[in-house]
């Protein structure tokens, strides 16, 4: 374990954890629960991030029960946590893994490095003065 503290994950289920097969259940993605499974022995909090509700949430939650993976939270930053039309439905966490990156889901084997610090001299991006700054490469 690389890091000194826990990290909170926010995974995704469609396109992440499975095939986007939307609404249903669509194949594991190549090394998913592997990683999840050994993310949480890491010590990790996982949340369960997802678009689904209802009994296809239910479906969900149960598909990765089935697999070795149960959740912290659900759709919340932790299982007692309550909604309101007052609070935002954002949760908190130190990462948002999900397919709808920019550029993509990269993979469970490259996020599992990643969140591992395994991958060595990765470049943090130069911070640039200003919105058009971006455009100055």
């Amino acid at each position: 374990m690389h890091f000194k503290e826990k990290l909170i994950l926010a995974v995704d289920f469609d396109g992440t954890i499975v095939e986007d097969a939307y609404p249903s259940i669509g194949k594991p993605q190549l090394f998913a629960f592997e990683t999840l499974k050994r993310l949480q022995n890491d010590g990790h909090r996982l949340i369960l991030w997802t678009y689904r509700d209802g009994k296809r949430l239910e479906e969900a939650v149960a598909f990765c029960k089935e697999n070795g993976v149960e959740f912290y939270a659900v759709n919340k930053s932790f299982p007692e946590e309550q909604y309101s039309k007052d609070k935002s439905p954002k949760i908190h966490a130190d990462f948002f893994i999900d397919d709808r990156n920019i550029g993509g889901f990269i993979g469970w084997g490259k996020a599992y490095q990643i969140l591992t610090n395994e991958i060595p001299n990765i470049e943090k991006p130069k911070s640039k003065k200003g919105f058009f700054g971006l455009f100055n490469r």
